[in-house]
Formats: structure tokens, sequence, C-alpha cells
């Protein structure tokens, strides 16, 4: 899901007429105290339910056919996603298709909804600014891993480390034999009198990857001398650096440290 794409072609939608744009935020986060006996199910209800009273109440047939048909298409694919709800759900629709954008997120979301004649991109916006495609790099001496986030989800994710025989940095995989046999001193030792030359080898492979995957937000994280050594060596521009070791942290725990 690209955001920025999306946002610009809603952004030009303005509706003439019966055929409105419906736009609902719903709030389906189940740590959310308010929200755990599903009442995220009532609220949907109740929102459909007080548009469809109100244009019969005001004997707009027209209008009404329209938001039905909305109603219809979007009652359909709660039914169909429910089992996969994470924290919101993100609705624009129109009764001919024009627009149709429906997306889970994990983020929770204030519950809205709104029947006009321009999509209501408030909260969308806000997501895009605070959880933009961000790339998060963690150091540890000679470990390196990148998170690749957006909208709070992870992406992708790679590990490398360094191997201390031939001085070149490797992809890590779950049966990777590591460098059992350097000593803690030794490396340490090596380290301080390397750590520069080393970063200096991977960080072209974490610029490319930024520019690649356009990258909106750079962090660094890692204990001071290592994620400094590291982004100093960077041309992208980092964005921030958390000096904190946290490598073999959860990555949940490290998009809620970078994040909040």
């Amino acid at each position: 899901m690209d955001l920025n794409h999306e946002i610009k072609q809603l952004e030009a939608v303005h509706r003439e007429g019966s055929d409105k744009v419906f736009t609902m935020y719903l709030n389906t986060d189940p740590s959310d105290p308010e929200q755990q006996g599903g009442e995220w199910k009532i609220q949907f209800k109740n929102g459909m339910r007080n548009f469809e009273q109100y244009l019969e109440e005001a004997n707009n047939k027209e209008e009404l056919k329209s938001f039905q048909l909305v109603k219809q298409k979007v009652e359909k694919f709660i039914r169909g996603n429910e089992q996969e709800f994470r924290k919101g759900v993100i609705v624009f629709a129109t009764a001919d298709e024009e627009v149709w954008f429906a997306a889970r997120v994990q983020l929770r979301l204030e519950t809205a909804f709104f029947w006009q004649e321009t999509p209501v991109l408030d909260q969308v916006k806000k997501l895009k600014k605070d959880y933009p495609k961000a790339g998060i790099i963690l150091v540890q001496q000679n470990e390196v891993k990148f998170i690749e986030s957006y909208l709070n989800e992870i992406n992708e994710t790679k590990s490398f480390e360094l191997d201390l025989e031939t001085d070149n940095w490797r992809e890590k995989t779950a049966m990777g034999p590591g460098n059992p046999s350097i000593q803690k001193d030794n490396l340490q030792s090596r380290y301080e009198a390397n750590k520069h030359r080393w970063y200096k080898k991977i960080a072209p492979m974490l610029d490319k990857h930024a520019k690649n995957n356009d990258w909106e937000k750079i962090y660094v994280i890692g204990e001071p001398g290592s994620s400094q050594s590291l982004a100093e060596q960077m041309n992208k521009s980092i964005d921030r650096i958390i000096q904190k070791n946290m490598l073999d942290h959860e990555e949940s725990k490290i998009l809620q440290e970078v994040f909040g």
C-alpha cells in the first residue's frame, strides 16, 4: 500500500449530486480497553444505520440508493476480512466504484464516518506523517541489522555479520556459523581499532537499499560508539540516532522505541 499515491488520487475527488464519497475510520484494536467486547461491530452498525435513517427522513431517494450501494460493498468487505483485522480499518468508497480503497492497518484510529462531496483525509495523512517508510538500522560491533517498516508494519529485515577472518560482511541466516572462535576480549580490541573501516564497507549497501526502497526516514540504533560511527560512514542523512543496544530485541519493541 502506497499512501502517497492513494492520498494524491483521493485529493482530486470531488463529487456532485447524490453519489457522494463515503469515508470510514474504524478502531478495531483488541488492546484498546474500549474494544474488549468487540464494540467496533456496534459502532460500525450504528454508523451505517445513522446515515441511512437520515437520508430516509430527508426523503432523498437517489442519495439513499447511492449510500445503500456503498453500504453493501463495505459490509461485504467487513464480513470477508473480519478475522484478519488488526488495529484499524480505513475505507473510502463511492457507489459507482470510481473510489474504492479499503485497508486494514496496524495502527489505532479514531472511529469516524462521513458521507460528503470529498473524502476526509485527516487521519490517513497523519498516519503517513507519523509512520513513514523507514529504515531502522541496528548495530552492535561486528553485527548490523536493518528493519524496513511502513505504517508500523515490517516490510523486510536483514542481518549481517562481519567475517573476522576475511574482513567482509555477509548476510546472516538462522543456520549461519557466526564467529565462535573469536573471544570477547579479542573482538573488543579489534573492534576499537577497525570499526570505522568495518562500517565504511557496509555503509554503501545500506545507502543503496535506502535509495532503492525509498526510505523516507532513517534511524540508527546502537551503543554510542557503534551507532555514531556507522552513521558517519553513510551518505544518506540520518534522521535520528538512538544510543541503545537493541539488536537482539523483539522487532515490535524496536518499532515502539522509534515511533512511540
